[in-house]
């Protein structure tokens, strides 16, 4: 007597795969993005520095750290702009000047960038001093760049 097995009742039919294959793939898609971001949030909570006090990365923190980030990117003589004009308004414009020839006799590469940051440091100051006095702080660096600071704020 032969018996004969009917494989179709045993097996769901591929036309619908089932709930457990449906929650399977859902699973498959959102777990990656869950633990990615469980992970990424673990690591700011780690306490790296060994401090007790230092043990949870605020939003400040960050904020911190990616403006550390973009100053490192920026450009070595956009940095020293920045540098110079802070340094004309707190002191005066002949600090910033020497602050300039200073740099760019101890690093060379910034020499070509010389004449428009003096003569960014002619106009901060123009704009700060005004222009008889900012007149008076002129001085021979990068070729009078900033006397034409100067001179191109006043008009």
């Amino acid at each position: 007597m032969k018996h004969s097995v009917n494989h179709s009742t045993t097996q769901p039919s591929r036309r619908g795969q089932g709930p457990a294959r449906r929650i399977g793939r859902s699973l498959a898609l959102v777990l990656p993005v869950v633990m990615v971001l469980s992970g990424t949030l673990a690591v700011t909570r780690v306490n790296w520095s060994g401090n007790p006090s230092d043990s949870v990365l605020t939003a400040s923190d960050v904020s911190t750290v990616h403006r550390t980030a973009q100053d490192a990117a920026k450009a070595p003589q956009d940095v020293l702009r920045e540098q110079l004009l802070t340094e004309l308004q707190e002191k005066d414009p002949g600090a910033a000047l020497t602050h300039l020839q200073a740099a760019v006799n101890g690093k060379p590469s910034l020499a070509k960038h010389c004449t428009s940051l003096a003569r960014a440091l002619g106009r901060a100051a123009v704009r700060i001093y005004g222009p008889s006095r900012a007149q008076s702080y002129t001085r021979p660096v990068c070729d009078t760049s900033f006397a034409s600071g100067v001179l191109a704020a006043r008009g």
